[in-house]
């Protein structure tokens, strides 16, 4: 019987579970969607317990059609959006507060307060990270600070926190391991990225007691068991990463340089700077890729907080689209002629602006505007600022950029891969499966299970679909580009 592996890919509008063979390729996949809430401007929330029921739902079915595949499923992995924070109570097993979504904003004006008292650059040093809301320590912070008892009960050692693959893991496993691994743990501006554990000057900033933390493990490593009685059999759990950073795994981004972009809810590119943290002059972000064998592997990241996010609100909020695979017919209707911008800061603008209080705008409209004009510019919207990504992260690396694998919910459409290669000015690659995230956690689990033994065997695996090349003339991409930084700096400065 064959073998196969089982990736969980828990996102931020959905939760999937894939199961891949030994060559990559998907044998079974669910996904299911679960709710999003918004108690109030600028805050995005979860409810853990639909992240658990949802991650138990696919992860059944997928394992029930392995099954009737014939393929013998050997092992787990786990990938997770990002940032997004999850308290709970130890004891009890329930989180004390909804997951406070990466997206959120509510921490603003803390991480303002912080930043004029000088403390960015501190933290910077340490984390690789910029002091934004977007990462965990602040959300923590007010769960602390506004859950009646959370403070007396985290300083009894009572609660937990983790990210969305820790509150698995732990549920997973009945309790029994609390652990992330490294590249979830550089996204909680609590881990010194240099010395790969958590920090305590930084601990100490956000006063989080160091009880509350989980064992921070390699990304291929031995995370405990799931129960039988939750996923309907025994699985060791050998690989966890962050969502972009499985991406970087899948898209089998190992040599430094080399730069995936994956578009979904939100957008983010990262590079592989290779063994040495490269410090940002532009605004980036030095995160983790991957880190195996105890051995870290670091990269460049940009965030883009709303790319897809877009096209689901032209569908589900503004009803001018039937379904997002709509969204590439429209941009083909377009008139060339209409240039209009829209700037998706909904909640803030992240690399390489990072301004949480700009909000978004539309720019250009005419009488002539329609669907098809505002649909296409939600999509250069992403290709725009992917553009501004590539740039900084090569002024950084001080390296040329040629080529971008994407992958991603978006990706299918070939229109905006298209324009994505006009306005960047580089080659765009799309590999045969684009599901490259679960595609990663798989190939985690497999390292981590001994399935394979070297990234080089995973690199083999990689297989190429379409690539789409630049066919704009550089005096039209210029002119473009211009009418985008205009329309951004009329964002920022609004706020």
């Amino acid at each position: 019987m064959p073998g196969g592996i089982l990736a969980i890919d828990q996102g931020t509008t959905s939760s999937r579970a894939i199961v891949h063979d030994f060559r990559g390729r998907v044998v079974a996949s669910s996904q299911v969607e679960f709710d999003q809430h918004y108690p109030h401007g600028g805050w995005v929330e979860h409810d853990p317990e639909d992240l658990w029921q949802s991650t138990l739902r696919v992860a059944r079915e997928a394992l029930g059609q392995a099954d009737r595949e014939g393929v013998d499923v050997v092992a787990l992995g786990i990938t997770n959006q990002r940032e997004t924070t999850v308290v709970w109570d130890t004891h009890s097993g329930e989180a004390i507060h909804n997951a406070i979504v990466w997206q959120d904003r509510r921490t603003a004006e803390y991480c303002a307060r912080l930043k004029s008292e000088g403390y960015e650059s501190h933290v910077t040093a340490r984390s690789g990270l910029l002091l934004d809301p977007y990462f965990s320590a602040t959300k923590v912070a007010w769960i602390l600070d506004n859950v009646p008892g959370a403070r007396d009960k985290a300083t009894a050692g009572r609660l937990a926190f983790g990210t969305v693959d820790s509150w698995l893991i732990w549920r997973l496993t009945g309790g029994r391991v609390h652990a992330t691994d490294a590249t979830n743990a550089s996204r909680t501006m609590l881990f010194n990225i240099h010395e790969q554990c958590w920090d305590d000057e930084l601990l100490a900033l956000f006063d989080i007691p160091h009880s509350m933390l989980p064992a921070v493990l390699d990304s291929a490593d031995d995370f405990g068991s799931a129960d039988s009685g939750y996923i309907g059999r025994a699985l060791p759990i050998r690989g966890v990463a962050g969502d972009q950073h499985a991406a970087v795994v899948g898209q089998t981004c190992f040599t430094p340089g080399m730069i995936k972009s994956t578009c979904g809810t939100g957008c983010f590119a990262l590079m592989n700077t290779g063994p040495t943290p490269v410090t940002s002059h532009n605004r980036l972000l030095t995160t983790l890729a991957y880190r195996l064998g105890g051995t870290p592997t670091y990269a460049l990241e940009g965030s883009i907080f709303v790319a897809g996010a877009t096209i689901k609100w032209l569908r589900d909020d503004l009803g001018m689209l039937e379904t997002a695979t709509l969204s590439e017919e429209y941009a083909r209707q377009a008139d060339p002629d209409d240039e209009v911008y829209l700037v998706p800061a909904f909640t803030g603008l992240g690399a390489p602006y990072w301004d949480p209080d700009a909000r978004g705008a539309i720019f250009g409209l005419t009488r002539n505007t329609g669907v098809p004009e505002l649909t296409r510019a939600a999509l250069e919207a992403v290709c725009y600022q992917t553009h501004d990504l590539v740039v900084a992260m090569a002024a950084d690396a001080n390296t040329p950029v040629r080529e971008l694998r994407v992958d991603g919910g978006m990706v299918p459409n070939n229109w905006l891969l298209q324009r994505l290669a006009d306005l960047v000015g580089v080659s765009v690659e799309r590999p045969r499966d684009t599901e490259t995230t679960a595609l990663g956690a798989s190939y985690l689990a497999g390292l981590g299970h001994g399935i394979w033994g070297s990234l080089e065997e995973v690199r083999g695996q990689w297989a190429l679909e379409a690539r789409f090349e630049p066919s704009i003339t550089g005096e039209e991409r210029d002119r473009r580009l211009a009418g985008w930084h205009r329309a951004v700096r009329h964002v920022t400065d609004s706020g």
